[in-house]
């Protein structure tokens, strides 16, 4: 594919995706090139997750298997998970407590910051074998990436160009991150995924404000929010991250009874709530470039994580949290509104299957193109209502930035004045 084809992105404001961009291999190989192993920030778990010295937890960087531990001196470090020697995987569990990190196939050991500690057979036996003398190692180790946290996220890049992370953020996602974590967060349990489509159809799902009242129709009908949704979408500077949120729908006060006697349910726990943050926020969601989302809906807590497998697969991983301090009353009520997200949730559910809907219904048809226009094709910048397409836009042009497509470059020049 030729890159500087001005045909292949159809459109300067990024009201017309090219089709191509979800399933072509080469776009694909680029994008972890570019993007995933570029200047980006990646989320890769919580510290929930590692409290204790030696903690561990095997992840995804974008398609590249990484470790995620605490070390001894209470610091969290992330690597590669592939052995210096011959590239094998060297931490197998996805999760533990461990002194050292030994990969199985030749038994070299790793400590927790990925720095080789020991080799076996480094001088050979009786003379005979063994690794040459100047084998140092120091200059065998596993590949580091950059580690910040904010509020007990845990953020990675491969990166040495990657701005500092709170400016990554910026004002506009850490607002509501700090809603998400306003107290200290335990996790509950995990949930994954694989799904049929590309990673990039279901972040545009993640900051489309069109389908909430149109696809998620018990939600419609529970009163967790109207048919033409009330909230808003912010973007941050560049438009490549997006808090998204919804309103409660008026005059039900969402506690189930509204629509009580519609229903032949047994149990209506799922639909109560309690308005912990005192905002009338339904759905609160924060997508950040370009792997995460944190989302509350009602009192149900979650980080959702894309991992890539392929131009036509990607996988979810989801952590449930709950606060340490919640009452039982509380936490009886977050694992009852599990129901509404992870694989099989009222409103899960249906976003993954429109990205396999997409990913059927595109093949063969690469030269063709997607449009967006609801909320128009003028400037990209925040909105005070979700009847728009503004944050899907915002996403393109960003990730069309990382991919350096000559035909949007113009268009572009701009965000480098930030």
């Amino acid at each position: 594919m030729n890159y500087n084809d001005d045909l292949y992105w159809e459109s300067k404001n990024f009201s017309n995706i090219p089709l191509s961009v979800f399933s072509d291999e080469n776009i694909y190989k680029r994008e972890i090139e570019k993007i995933f192993i570029g200047p980006v920030w990646l989320f890769l778990g919580l510290e929930a997750e590692i409290p204790n010295s030696g903690d561990f937890i095997t992840n995804f960087a974008g398609d590249i298997p990484i470790v995620v531990n605490r070390s001894k001196d209470g610091n969290i470090y992330a690597f590669v998970n592939r052995c210096a020697h011959r590239s094998s995987t060297v931490v197998r569990e996805l999760r533990g407590n461990s002194k050292n990190h030994t990969c199985i196939y030749h038994r070299w050991c790793y400590n927790h910051k990925g720095e080789l500690t020991g080799v076996p057979y480094q001088k050979g036996i009786n003379g005979k074998g063994g690794l040459p003398d100047d084998f140092n190692k120091n200059s065998h180790f596993l590949k580091r990436l950059k580690v910040e946290l904010y509020k007990g996220a845990i953020f990675g890049s491969f990166s040495d160009k990657v701005e500092p992370l709170l400016d990554y953020l910026g004002p506009e996602i850490i607002k509501p991150l700090d809603r998400f974590f306003s107290k200290p967060v335990e996790v509950l349990g995990y949930m994954r995924q694989r799904i049929d489509g590309n990673w990039k159809s279901y972040f545009e799902n993640l900051t489309d404000g069109i389908h909430a009242g149109l696809l998620h129709q018990l939600a419609v009908k529970m009163g967790l929010w109207g048919s033409t949704p009330d909230g808003g979408i912010k973007l941050d500077r560049y438009g490549r991250h997006s808090h998204y949120y919804i309103n409660y729908l008026k005059d039900t006060k969402y506690k189930g009874e509204y629509y009580k006697n519609k229903f032949a349910l047994n149990d209506l726990t799922f639909s109560e709530t309690v308005d912990e943050w005192d905002d009338d926020i339904s759905t609160d969601t924060i997508s950040i470039f370009p792997n995460v989302m944190f989302a509350t809906v009602s009192n149900f807590l979650m980080t959702e994580q894309i991992r890539l497998v392929n131009p036509g697969e990607f996988e979810l991983l989801s952590i449930v949290i709950g606060y340490k301090e919640d009452s039982p009353i509380l936490r009886k009520l977050r694992q009852h509104q599990v129901a509404w997200l992870g694989p099989a949730g009222y409103v899960a559910l249906e976003d993954s299957e429109a990205g396999s809907l997409i990913h059927k219904a595109i093949k063969g048809q690469d030269k063709e193109h997607s449009y967006l226009g609801y909320g128009g094709h003028g400037k990209i910048k925040s909105s005070d209502n979700v009847l728009t397409e503004i944050g899907v836009r915002g996403f393109w042009r960003y990730y069309c930035y990382l991919m350096d497509f000559d035909s949007t470059r113009d268009n572009l020049k701009y965000l480098d004045s930030f």
